[in-house]
């Protein structure tokens, strides 16, 4: 949330603009909101940093400030000069020293020459073709990256011998702006690209909204646009941006191994999936003018912005007549379940040569359901469609009421009066402020001080970034790192647990199981005593899928997790029953939870009588639920150093040490007193 902030403080102190009262940035109330929206914290302290983050604003309200946060109550008077300081100046940018010297470093990097980490920094197109020819060369053990944002959604299978750095090939970073559109390399970044389009034309402006809402600011500032393009090309990606470039009517230029091509994005999306060699070098994006032409985007995800892949997404561009009949049309939609984004064509033929009315309306609508089909497996494909049918509704229902936007898109709001007399200068789509809430505290003598507000302890060290969590302590000499082997088939006998061959496998230092247990201990990872125990390790059986099998051991935690990934776990079923998946399926196996007495429901009075007595019956019903997918904010780690005395010491991120104590001590079958668990904070795990 630091760096979003301060990224939009440097971003809003620009020359032009109106006179600033003194101690204000140029940052509005609602780009202060907007550069934080997305960012999520487990502490769900939002609304002091939010308060913080407007408190730079020149437009800043103070009735929606919330009063405690900078000042009391009672004698002291609410003045907008008691608010933290602003100054420009002030702000610390990276040193120009710094820049040089990496520059310097960078240039000094012989062409296609590797460094002693494997490294390849190509200066041309030419350089990476011979790149390419070399004899060790080889898709399967080097990986092109320029900033390798991709890997925290695809995460490496295996390990890499070599790797070719793209970002210093100068056709790949170029911007040309003509009359007839606007043409960015593939290695523009996304934040650069919005900037682009933010200046321009209608289609433009929409494209850069839309643009605005993937991923967060940090993710951004450094994934390029045709990293996007090329992970929803070969990996089938979600990618909203594909989908809002194809209704834009975008070409692509390819290198491949022995030519270059000029493709539609329709073309390239459906071209086989591109292999290492193929180059994605620009996408042209068309300047459609603003004389008749509607274009709209939209995007329904978990959540609203950024830090999730959408359900489904959508791009709508259509010319009209004067007379508002639809001369031309390009309904682009994606992440509904299908390899990648799409055009409704049997709905586009349909509408070309007619004006929006009801019945026009309905049918195309009726269309599109026979056209949006997902795959077979896709999660809540009744939901998909039905978004995309209302995508498209909303869409043709603004063309019919003679209208060039949707009201919802028309929709503004400004942020709140000016407290001191500074007019405001920035206006938002209403639909993309965050929710405000406002907190203030009435204090009294008669308690005090309980009730009397105080500073969280550590909160100075954790919003500094000097919290030290568990994945923050220096690894010890000769530390070794784990990873889960996780099962994937519910209810079934571990037969063996073999490596395919790979370079990730050969870091394997050894695998830890059950049988590995010390003698006297117990096969137990965690639990309640009063909730039961739950195994550490399935053995000999798995009882679900994602049980824990073994443990992966390897000399850096990076090899841990690719050796769990290489792992091949050969199951057998005879002999046991089917798995029992549902609710329905448990009670007729008669395979229940065993409650604790303590929580266990007591009658309280007579239900028969009383249902019998009651003015009005209760009718009986039954609601079934999906299956819920949780959304983990923070990850988990932890570091086991030995002692003497057959003792050990635990760093755990947890927040209840004496259950680790007694779990650990009972799995390697020790006194509880010879295990010592340090808590720092919940959280921070690697």
């Amino acid at each position: 949330m630091c760096m979003s902030i301060f990224s939009a403080l440097v971003k809003a102190d620009k020359p032009d603009g109106p006179a600033l009262p003194t101690g204000f940035s140029k940052l509005t109330c609602s780009e202060a909101e907007y550069a934080v929206s997305g960012n999520l914290c487990r502490c769900t302290g939002y609304r002091p940093i939010l308060d913080t983050c407007k408190s730079f604003a020149a437009d800043v309200d103070l009735e929606d400030l919330g009063f405690n946060s900078f000042w009391k109550k009672g004698t002291d008077r609410a003045d907008v000069g008691k608010l933290p300081e602003y100054s420009s100046g002030a702000v610390c940018t990276f040193p120009e020293f710094l820049k040089s010297e990496i520059k310097g470093q960078m240039n000094d990097i012989p062409a296609a020459i590797a460094g002693q980490d494997g490294w390849y920094h190509p200066k041309s197109i030419e350089e990476l073709h011979s790149l390419f020819d070399s004899n060790w060369f080889d898709e399967n053990s080097v990986k092109i990256v320029a900033s390798n944002t991709g890997a925290g959604v695809y995460k490496d299978q295996d390990l890499y011998d070599k790797y070719i750095d793209i970002q210093g090939i100068p056709e790949l970073s170029v911007i040309d702006r003509s009359s007839k559109g606007v043409e960015i390399g593939a290695a523009v970044s996304i934040s650069k690209a919005i900037e682009v389009f933010s200046d321009g034309t209608p289609v433009f402006t929409k494209i850069a909204g839309h643009l605005s809402k993937v991923a967060s600011p940090f993710v951004r500032n450094t994934a390029t646009v045709g990293g996007n393009v090329i992970m929803a090309q070969r990996l089938q990606f979600p990618s909203d941006i594909a989908t809002v470039l194809l209704a834009a009517g975008s070409t692509v230029t390819v290198q491949t191994a022995s030519k270059m091509l000029r493709l539609t994005m329709e073309e390239f999306l459906e071209q086989p999936p591109c292999d290492a060699k193929t180059i994605l070098l620009s996408i042209f994006v068309p300047d459609w003018g603003s004389d008749n032409v509607i274009f709209e985007t939209s995007r329904a995800s978990p959540r609203p912005f950024g830090n999730a892949v959408s359900f489904v997404n959508s791009a709508f561009l259509a010319r009209t007549s004067g007379q508002l009949i639809i001369e031309d049309i390009c309904l682009a939609f994606g992440a509904y379940g299908v390899d990648h984004a799409t055009r409704a064509r049997k709905v586009e033929e349909f509408l070309k040569g007619k004006s929006m009315s009801a019945p026009v309306i309905l049918e195309a609508v009726q269309l599109l359901k026979d056209v949006i089909s997902p795959s077979e497996g896709t999660t809540h494909p009744e939901y998909r469609v039905s978004l995309a049918v209302s995508f498209l509704f909303s869409f043709l229902s603004s063309l019919g009421n003679n209208q060039n936007e949707p009201e919802s898109a028309k929709a503004i709001a400004s942020n709140g009066s000016c407290a001191n007399g500074y007019e405001k200068y920035g206006l938002v789509a209403s639909d993309d402020l965050p929710v405000r809430s406002r907190q203030e505290l009435v204090f009294s003598d008669e308690y005090k001080p309980v009730g009397k507000p105080i500073t969280k302890a550590g909160a100075e060290l954790q919003a500094s970034g000097e919290a030290v969590y568990v994945g923050d302590i220096p690894a010890p000499k000769d530390c070794l790192y784990g990873a889960f082997i996780c099962s994937t088939h519910p209810h079934a006998h571990i037969k063996s647990v073999n490596f395919r061959s790979s370079l990730a496998s050969q870091k394997v230092i050894t695998v830890i199981s059950a049988k590995d247990i010390p003698v006297g201990g117990k096969n137990v990872g965690s639990g309640f005593r009063m909730l039961g125990e739950e195994a550490l390790f399935g053995d000999p059986v798995s009882e679900f899928a994602g049980q824990n099998i073994g443990i992966v051991i390897a000399e850096t935690q990076k090899y841990a997790y690719m050796a769990a990934k290489q792992a091949v776990i050969e199951y057998s079923t005879e002999s046991l029953e089917p798995p029992i998946l549902t609710i329905e399926d448990a009670i007729q196996h008669n395979s229940y939870f065993q409650t604790p007495p303590f929580l266990a429901p007591r009658p309280v009075g007579d239900f028969e009588q009383g249902m019998s007595e009651a003015d009005h019956k209760i009718l009986s019903g039954e609601v079934k639920l999906e299956s819920q997918y949780y959304f983990y904010m923070e990850t988990q780690t932890a570091l086991a150093i030995p002692d003497e005395d057959n003792c050990i010491t635990v760093y755990s991120s947890t927040q209840l040490p004496e259950i680790i104590q007694n779990v650990v001590a009972d799995c390697l079958g020790i006194p509880y007193h010879n295990v010592r668990v340090i808590t720092r904070r919940v959280g921070g795990g690697l």
